[in-house]
């Protein structure tokens, strides 16, 4: 560190300190400078180092150092205020404001001490001119703080009605106070009115809209607008994360975790600011962040999570209920400080208030990866009796109820018949339909059971239900993988029951059900030979050609060795059996809600068997149809499935109305039934529906969807991870870059090559890279740019790589890495080279220009690599293989010299001799007038690009002492647009196309008459 022996050399260390991180060791470096400046003994510099010194102070953890700086500096003023320059006079006046907050948040300064400071400061400001309008806001504090809510009331419009002047807080500080005041109050429309501005953008500091998006969390979700509070949440965090000296903002982002079901979110967030928990420079914000942890530690343990581990201060492990033990005690004794000095107990209850506050959504999906905590599982509801038995009668009543009618919890509801049923003698109907619904719950495993559940039906004189037992033993056999074997069972039970149902000895249900199980199997045999149909199909002419012949199919080795049977005739067997059970249940569906289940699954059957024929407009049509039954059966639940292969159908098909429109009511008809994981799916499938005709909005509220379901299926990794992926996206697309960025950042670490592929990693880290770009972040948004080049640089079509590599340039550069941003450009362009594109050559040449001419002595180096880019569009335009490539070659010729002029123009500084400057401003000129000589070859296409020129070429004339030339490129320019009345249309008309070209042509003609007047304002 280089020794400071003079003004300057402090000036130079606080600037670079000031550049610094928040956080301790700023604060001791400023220290250090303090002891540097009083070695100098000049006033001014301790003065200076005093000023910089409580200015790192107040944007740290530290505030509470503050105060003896301040109470120097201000003896240093009362002693000799002559040595303050303009700027430190202000600046001791501006640090008042700091030090009455300051000392608000200190419980042990003295209420009357503070009092006496706030009647101190308005006598300065009175004394130095200036309005009330800084005293009453910090009036305002002082009232707020205590409770005396009568006087902040007063205080609050004296500070309004106030004249602005020098010593008010910025606007947007002012607002985000005002707008805290109405929120305090309960009036969360005015103040998020107030907010408004700060949180659009219009005004900004330091500390803003860092403040105000933290703020308006909890007022957003009590006006019922989750969707903003989101929004805010994910850009508001963003701007805190790294600001030490935000905590209470900090905290305001736990608490919103909190009270919205993002409690795994909450304690990420204390997870990553550790000292929060024990820096005590100012312990107002520590009472604030104290008080959520306690809100959040509280949630967690009434979620049934209290032995949980979470994150807390360090030198021990800690419980959730513990922490929330420990952080109600901390937030207490803090607040009790502060009611012992104020005389109130106005902050201990509104601490107490905060702690106990209740969530106010329950879950609101924020679109970063966060796993929500499980609880453990409740004990099991089981209905009693007086005397504390399990009511078995009435649990059999209730299963059969349900499974009697299709409804959900029927397989729960039969469990818990199972459990109270245990040691209890049951006669053969009741054993059987016992072993018949466990052995539904097994799938394969389940042929045995239901062997044993048709014996048992038998034995209670139900042939028919014994048979469909057997028809479903031989039905997971097929799904166990041996079809033949279960053809071979099923056909007994069918021959039996055609002949009990003729005879009148069962019925309709248990016939339908037997030869829906037999029709399943056949199913079963079709699908196995459909991979051999399918690939046949994408050989015919359309999708309405009838099968194949089989020879051509192979259909040995599609049935396997045996099989005896060729496809075409494996689809028709399947189609005569789906077709027997409509025969049997036609016409009888309003009968019974089994019948109509079946109808329904016969359709959607149909539908299978014509897309493995390779009809798809069929199979489209009916699987709709299958849907529809199973909707009007009230059903709906059973829909989803078909609804969804509808849509994929319809996709394929290119009927991307008819795909959306089945996936809209594949989520309407799951409901709550719908898993989590067919939720994610659906949503991300209409995300990219949605996203593809355009609507960003709707497409990210799906893919936001998609990430919390996924979340909740426990695969927040592999399907969460691409719904967070194409959110980011398509918040991208909005221009929601913070949102964006957070969404980005947490979608990468889950994405892989193997599992998603390395185009997404590279779409992600190219996306990430333009919001942080959009962000103002360049070296972070270069890195990411970098990251995604090095993947694409082992891809054959180096088009991206090429492209990625000119990004990473541009973000080098605008972070001031200029070595780094020349080799990032050189290396696309190279590869713009191998690739045979000039432009993206062209304009990596003319961006290393730039650079170097910010190096000492770069210019040579800067023409030299202008003249290349200039050498390489002459010989593109040259060769350039039709009309339209060589009219945008001589369109980047143009721009190419237009910007050799500029660059040498700008090479000129203060200090180059006459003669030299001259030299240069005639060789810019040459280009400039090169540059409106081609455009003028493209005629009026490029006529706002020709007129920029001759404006330019006439500010370099005027430079070189030829006002009169100059005037007469401005008179040109002027009557290049005659006829144009200001629009963009030669006919007069209001015209505005790509280039915005009504607006070009009046900032053209505005830029051409003030040259003028100032040419006419030069003395002869």
């Amino acid at each position: 560190m280089s020794e400071i022996t003079d003004i300057d050399a402090l000036r130079r260390a606080m600037a670079e300190n000031a550049a610094r991180p928040e956080g301790p060791a700023r604060n001791a470096r400023a220290e250090e400078l303090l002891t540097a400046a009083e070695k100098l003994n000049v006033a001014l510099a301790v003065i200076e180092a005093l000023g910089h010194q409580l200015k790192v102070y107040n944007y740290s953890s530290e505030k509470g150092k503050m105060f003896v700086p301040f109470a120097r500096l201000l003896r240093m003023w009362d002693e000799r205020p002559e040595n303050f320059d303009e700027y430190e006079t202000h600046s001791l006046h501006w640090v008042f404001k700091w030090v009455s907050s300051g000392m608000l948040d200190q419980p042990h300064i003295p209420l009357a001490s503070i009092e006496k400071w706030l009647g101190e400061m308005e006598h300065r400001y009175r004394l130095a001119g200036y309005s009330e309008r800084a005293v009453r806001s910090a009036e305002h504090s002082v009232a707020a703080h205590v409770g005396d809510l009568p006087r902040a009331e007063r205080a609050y419009a004296a500070w309004l009605a106030a004249d602005r002047d020098g010593m008010a807080d910025c606007h947007a500080c002012e607002l985000h106070g005002q707008g805290w005041w109405q929120a305090e109050r309960g009036r969360d429309a005015q103040a998020l009115e107030l907010w408004r501005p700060v949180l659009e953008g219009e005004y900004a500091c330091a500390h803003e809209p860092h403040a105000a998006l933290a703020s308006s969390l909890v007022p957003l979700l009590r006006l019922g607008r989750p969707d903003e509070a989101r929004a805010n949440h994910l850009r508001g965090l963003r701007l805190v994360r790294a600001m030490e000296s935000m905590r209470g903002a900090y905290a305001e982002h736990v608490e919103f975790c909190a009270l919205t079901g993002n409690e795994a979110r909450g304690l990420e967030l204390l997870a990553e600011r550790p000292a929060y928990f024990t820096d005590d420079g100012q312990p107002q914000s520590r009472l604030e962040y104290m008080s959520v942890v306690a809100l959040l530690m509280d949630r967690l343990t009434g979620l049934g999570l209290g032995d949980r581990q979470v994150p807390g201060p360090a030198g021990r492990e800690w419980t959730a209920g513990e922490l929330a033990t420990h952080a109600r005690t901390e937030a207490l004794a803090l607040a009790a400080r502060f009611d012992e000095r104020n005389g109130t107990t106005y902050v201990g209850e509104r601490a107490r208030a905060r702690m106990e506050r209740r969530p106010l959504v329950e879950r609101l999906p924020l679109g970063v990866r966060s796993v929500r905590p499980v609880p453990p599982p409740a004990p099991p509801v089981v209905t009693a009796a007086a005397t504390g038995q399990p009511d078995l009668p009435a649990l059999l009543a209730e299963a059969r109820r349900l499974s009697d009618n299709l409804r959900p919890g029927a397989v729960e509801a039969w469990a818990a018949v199972a459990e109270a049923a245990e040691g209890v003698e049951l006669d053969p109907r009741d054993r059987a339909e016992l072993a018949d619904h466990e052995a539904m719950g097994l799938g394969p495993e389940g042929a045995a059971l239901f062997d044993r559940a048709a014996e048992l039906y038998a034995a209670a004189g139900d042939p028919g239900e014994a048979l469909a037992a057997r028809a479903r033993a031989a039905y997971v056999r097929a799904l166990a993988g041996d079809v033949d074997a279960a053809l071979a069972a099923v056909s007994g039970p069918y021959d039996e029951i055609l002949a009990l149902y003729a005879a009148g000895d069962t019925g309709i249900r248990q016939t339908a059900s037997v030869l829906m199980g037999r029709a399943r199997i056949l199913m079963r045999r079709a699908h196995e030979a459909g991979e051999g149909l399918a690939e046949g199909a994408a050989e015919r002419d359309g999708p309405e050609a009838g099968p194949a012949p089989a020879e051509s199919r192979g259909s040995e080795a599609i049935l396997g060795e045996g099989a005896g049977s060729r496809p075409d005739t494996v689809l028709s067997d399947a189609e005569a059996a789906v077709r027997e059970v409509l025969a049997l249940v036609g016409g009888r569906v309003g009968e019974d809600v089994r019948l109509a289940a079946r109808a329904a699954e016969a359709q959607a059957m149909l539908a299978e068997l014509a897309g493995l024929g390779g009809d798809l407009r069929t199979a489209a049509g009916l699987f709709a149809r299958g849907a529809a039954a199973f909707v009007a059966a009230g059903l709906p639940w059973f829909a989803v499935e078909y609804e969804a292969r509808l849509a994929s159908l319809a996709h394929h098909l290119g009927d991307m109305a008819e795909a959306e429109r089945a996936l809209r009511a594949a989520l309407e008809h799951g409901g709550a039934q719908l898993e989590a994981t067919g939720q994610a799916q659906l949503h991300l499938q209409l995300a990219e529906l949605t996203g593809g005709r355009g609507d960003a909005v709707e497409a990210a509220q799906h893919a936001l969807e998609a990430a919390h379901w996924a979340d909740e299926a426990g695969e927040g990794a592999t399907l969460g991870a691409w719904a967070r992926q194409q959110l980011g996206g398509f918040l991208l697309r909005q221009g929601r870059w913070a949102e964006a960025a957070e969404v980005l950042e947490s979608a990468l670490p889950d994405l892989t090559a193997e599992t998603h592929g390395d185009g997404a990693i590279v779409q992600t880290q190219w996306w990430l890279g333009d919001c942080l770009s959009e962000l103002g972040e360049h070296r972070a948004a270069a890195e990411r740019r970098l990251q995604a080049a090095e993947i694409a640089r082992h891809w054959p079509e180096q088009h991206d790589h090429a492209t990625l590599a000119h990004l990473a340039g541009e973000s080098l550069g605008q972070a001031g890495l200029a070595e780094e941003a020349d080799r990032a450009y050189a290396r696309a362009g190279d590869l713009w080279r191998e690739l045979g594109n000039v432009h993206g050559l062209i304009r990596s040449l003319r961006a290393r220009a730039w650079l170097a001419l910010r190096a000492q002595d770069g210019l040579e180096e800067a023409r030299a690599l202008m003249a290349e880019a200039v050498r390489e569009g002459e010989a593109a335009r040259d060769t350039a293989p039709d009309a339209e490539s060589r009219q945008q070659l001589v369109a980047e010729l143009g721009h190419t010299h237009r910007q050799f002029g500029d660059l040498l123009a700008r090479s000129v500084s203060d200090d180059t001799d006459d003669a030299s400057a001259r030299a240069v401003f005639e060789e810019a000129l040459s280009q400039v007038l090169r540059s409106a000589e081609v455009f003028a070859s493209l005629g009026d296409t490029a006529l706002h690009s020709r007129t920029g020129a001759e404006l330019a070429a006439g500010r370099l004339e005027a430079d070189l002492g030829r006002p009169a030339d100059a005037a007469a490129r401005a008179r040109a320019v002027l009557a290049a647009y005659d006829g144009h009345g200001g629009h963009g249309g030669h006919d007069g008309s209001e015209t505005d196309d790509g280039d915005g070209d009504g607006e070009s042509v009046r900032a053209r003609r505005a830029e051409a008459e003030q040259m003028l007047r100032l040419l006419a304002e030069q003395p002869d």
